[in-house]
This record gives structure tokens, sequence and C-alpha cells, in this order.
């Protein structure tokens, strides 16, 4: 009698489980997830309302500097020159400025990791020396500094298709600027790149009438 009476109650007891496992385990999971997305979509839904609110600090109006320099350290006008005519000004900047660049570089590779700091300086000297290049250029060639900027500007910086341009402007610059583009540790024994009549990348071939590579050592010594 008493083991049946048990296994009544074992009987018993099994489906109450088995209704408790299928009726509240699941409901109480759902709850759990319902919750769960209810707390993350709260704060969410505010910070998205409070970052549409906010001024952007870069955008395409005003640039605002968040880290700017200390009083102390004097302030330097900046170039003021995109890509293409730095580019196209790069080898009259580095005729003209090669000391204050050396002198920077130097200065950054003697103090490792605190360069941006200590060589402040420095760093000013090569920014106003490029500037008087630039002014340079605009005020004795800006036709021909124009040309070639845009020239690479609408080309993708490659200076292999505005040869012509080069030449007429690298003519003007040493005429009235006395700045000569020589790129270093160029082979002696061939013709270097920029001076050669045919440029095989380039998309249109340099006609007769596109003018000639300008060397200043040979029209020097045409004029003598």
């Amino acid at each position: 009698m008493l083991q049946k009476h048990l296994s009544s109650k074992k009987s018993q007891a099994q489906p109450s489980q088995s209704k408790l496992s299928n009726s509240n385990l699941k409901p109480k999971f759902r709850l759990l997830v319902t919750h769960s997305r209810s707390s993350h979509q709260t704060p969410g839904s505010g910070n998205a309302s409070i970052m549409a609110a906010r001024r952007a600090q870069f955008h395409q109006q005003v640039l605002i500097d968040t880290t700017p320099l200390p009083d102390h350290v004097p302030a330097v006008k900046e170039i003021g020159a995109s890509s293409a005519p730095l580019l196209s000004a790069a080898f009259f900047i580095g005729a003209r400025c090669r000391d204050y660049n050396d002198d920077y570089m130097q200065c950054k590779t003697e103090k490792p990791g605190r360069g941006e700091f200590e060589c402040m300086k420095e760093g000013r000297r090569v920014t106003r020396c490029a500037q008087s290049v630039i002014q340079d250029i605009n005020t004795h060639c800006l036709a021909e500094f124009r040309k070639h900027w845009e020239c690479l500007d609408d080309r993708n910086h490659q200076l292999w298709q505005c040869r012509p341009a080069e030449w007429k402007l690298n003519k003007c610059v040493f005429d009235k600027i006395k700045l000569e583009k020589r790129i270093p540790d160029q082979p002696t024994n061939v013709t270097p790149v920029e001076l050669r009549p045919k440029q095989i990348f380039a998309d249109v071939r340099i006609g007769p009438g596109d003018g000639k590579p300008f060397v200043a050592g040979q029209q020097t010594e045409a004029k003598q």
C-alpha cells in the first residue's frame, strides 16, 4: 500500500513539474528578453536625440581646433594651398627651403617622441619659407603656375600627364625667381624622366606645339 501511495504521488508530481517547465519557464524567458530590449532602447533613443542636437566640431563651414596651442607659442599663418598647388611648387620649395627642412628633420631625429613640441621653432621656419615660395610664384608666374596645378588636379596628381605645363613653369620660375627643379640622386647617364619628350604613360601624346623640356644649363650656354 505504501509503495502504491508513493508511486501515485510521484505520478502526480511529474505532470506538475512538466507544466512548470512548459508554462512558467518560457514566459520568464520572454519577459527577460522584452525587458532587456526595452532597457537598451530607452538610453539609445535619448542618446540619439542628444547627439543630433550637438553642433559638429568638424564640418564643411567652420573648422574648430579643439586643442589650440598655448599662448606663449608664436602663431604662424598656414600656407593656405591645397595638394595640387603644393605638388606643383614642391621642388621649388625644396630648392629654397632645403636648409630649413634639414634643420627640422635633424631636430626631430635628435629628440624622438618630443619633436612635435621641441622643434616648433624649426617648423615655423619651414612654413614661412614655403609661404615665401608660393607668394613669389603667384607674383611672377601665376598663369604658368595655375595651368600646371590645375592639370595635376584634373589628372589625379600624375606628374607625367602635365609635362608641357611643367616645362613652361620651370622656365618662368628659373628666369624670374632663380629657382630650379632638381630631383636628387638621379643617374647621370640617362635623361631625367621629367625632361623626356615622350611620356609613355601619358594619356595624351606630347605634340610639337607643346614646347620642349626646359634645361637651365643649356639655356645659359645658348645665351653665351
